[in-house]
């Protein structure tokens, strides 16, 4: 069973950075999207950005400018770079693998934003 595997997780002041990474343990084959999501305490679980297998990204309002997504087809890898960081952005924070055979998620890596 293929699992996905976040790192890149910590604690950061305001105005900090992080690179987050996902990666599959094994191959997944045709993977169309890729995608963060993020969930704060006693809230839902929201969509942070996703990208396509041809490149095209999509960001929630909230941290459009701030964040970006890439992925690593080869490596099947996903990463966000998170920039100026508000303690808002408080979360565990998922990779999801949309892929012909299903879907795959992490279990999550904690972003905590804190002075």
């Amino acid at each position: 069973q293929v699992q996905l595997v976040e790192s890149g997780g910590g604690l950061v002041q305001p105005g900090g950075s992080l690179r987050l990474s996902c990666a599959a343990s094994g191959t997944i084959a045709r993977i169309n999207r890729m995608g963060w999501y993020r969930q704060a305490p006693g809230k839902q679980r929201e969509l942070v950005a996703t990208i396509t297998s041809g490149g095209s990204t999509n960001y929630a309002e909230s941290v459009k400018g701030r964040f970006t997504i890439s992925r690593d087809n080869a490596k099947n890898t996903l990463y966000l770079q998170v920039n100026s960081l508000k303690p808002a952005d408080t979360a565990v924070y998922c990779c999801e693998f949309d892929a012909r055979r299903g879907t795959y998620w992490g279990r999550g890596t904690q972003v905590t934003v804190s002075s």
